[in-house]
């Protein structure tokens, strides 16, 4: 085989890619990241055994991410090469997909809000440190847990009604653009006897909803209607409803693409195609 490895390294999870040199996915590989080039190493070997794959069958490898700073050199002696990791997020959710030009939002450990066309052009519009890092901090203070699949799991059994104050609590004749059922204060109404489900449900509801606001000012600024979310907090139950809210108030759509976690890996590993598609 002759196999392109897009590899993103987060802060809190590594993720790589196997590609074809066509740009076609073989697959695709997320370990936790309890130290950035530990788990390099270690998702690279686990890759290699799980497709059956050598160093031999390996073109190069494609570093993206902030933890690829702390990687010199070639990998396994391999040809290793680097990719901006905004280059890599943009170029990976246009090819996810299927557009021609959006703003890419990619939830990590905070979030990137990016400008991306299907020419090569990306530009940084904003970022913030609200994300991942964010829900498992705050997760873990307030019901003991930090990891994320405990967390989507413990989230999805809360109800907000005892957590957050929503717009028909505090007003009998809001405005007709308002949904009644929206998020006036997040954390406003916490009931005493709150569970830790719906104290979880609560923070992903925050964080969700700080994105989704920050992705409209995005949009606005670009005179753009189209959003592609990626990251590993696409994968949250609360993420589809929160955004069909934004899409009602703002008219803006909002894409969650399959495989939406690994769009930084798939990106780094097609902006290395694009410009040695022979080395």
């Amino acid at each position: 085989m002759d196999v392109i490895l897009g590899i993103d390294i987060g802060g809190s999870t590594t993720k790589i890619v196997g590609l074809r040199t066509d740009g076609s996915v073989i697959s695709m590989l997320r370990v936790r990241a309890e130290d950035q080039v530990t788990s390099l190493y270690g998702a690279l070997g686990n890759y290699l055994t799980s497709n059956g794959l050598s160093l031999t069958d390996i073109r190069r490898v494609v570093l993206t991410g902030v933890g690829a700073s702390y990687v010199e050199g070639d990998i396994f002696g391999l040809p290793t090469c680097k990719v901006d990791e905004f280059q890599a997020s943009g170029a990976g959710g246009l090819a996810l997909s299927g557009q021609d030009a959006a703003v890419v939002a990619t939830m990590g450990t905070g979030t990137a809000f990016l400008w991306a066309e299907r020419s090569g052009t990306v530009r940084h519009l904003c970022g913030s440190g609200i994300g991942g890092g964010t829900l498992g901090g705050l997760c873990h203070k307030l019901v003991g847990m930090e990891r994320f699949g405990q967390i989507k799991k413990l989230a999805a059994q809360g109800d907000l009604d005892r957590v957050d104050l929503t717009i028909k609590d505090i007003s009998q004749n809001a405005a007709v653009t308002l949904d009644p059922d929206m998020t006036a204060a997040n954390f406003g109404d916490l009931a005493e006897d709150a569970t830790p489900a719906d104290l979880a449900a609560g923070v992903v509801n925050l964080v969700l909803q700080a994105i989704g606001t920050m992705t409209v000012l995005a949009c606005q600024c670009c005179g753009c209607s189209t959003v592609v979310l990626t990251g590993s907090m696409t994968t949250l139950d609360q993420v589809e409803p929160n955004f069909r809210n934004f899409e009602k108030l703002y008219g803006i759509r909002y894409l969650i693409p399959e495989n939406a976690t690994f769009a930084t890996a798939i990106g780094a590993g097609l902006c290395s195609l694009r410009k040695r598609p022979e080395a």
